[in-house]
């Protein structure tokens, strides 16, 4: 199994979402490189070590302090392989510039990111990931001529 690099990041209303996900996929995750923003890491770490699994879990800053930034910054370096973004959407956040970003770096460069459990759980399960002879096309930015 290749390992990845997978990014969690989760509001404060969808925390609680993100360690249950987490801890329901402990094994996948225990075989993977974990950054995540910082609650949501320690949250997470905490979660995972009371089920006995020792996590390769690295956290940024928080996300209102900088965190998503950071990870968007990674996703721009080729450091992400995959992304698990819970947002709060029922909820004005005072870093929206910063989802905004992280979002759309994810987009720009072609890294898969996953907004709900559903979602992330299709990714994760993907046989791809291990397809050597799988590769992923770059977005292609032209504009498009009809004839």
């Amino acid at each position: 199994m290749k390992k990845l690099t997978i990014a969690l990041v989760a509001h404060d209303n969808r925390k609680a979402e993100m360690v249950e996900w987490a801890v329901h996929n402990a094994e996948f995750l225990s075989h993977h490189h974990i950054v995540c923003t910082g609650t949501t890491g320690n949250l997470v770490r905490k979660a995972l070590e009371e089920k006995g699994v020792n996590a390769d879990i690295a956290c940024m800053h928080s996300g209102p302090m900088g965190g998503d930034a950071e990870i968007a910054a990674m996703v721009v370096r080729k450091e992400i392989d995959l992304a698990v973004f819970l947002i709060d959407d029922l909820n004005p956040q005072p870093h929206e510039a910063d989802i905004q970003m992280l979002l759309r770096q994810c987009r720009v460069h072609n890294v898969p990111i996953a907004c709900n459990r559903y979602s992330a759980d299709l990714m994760i399960t993907s046989t791809l990931w291990d397809d050597d002879t799988y590769f992923p096309t770059e977005p292609k930015y032209v504009h498009f001529n009809r004839e």
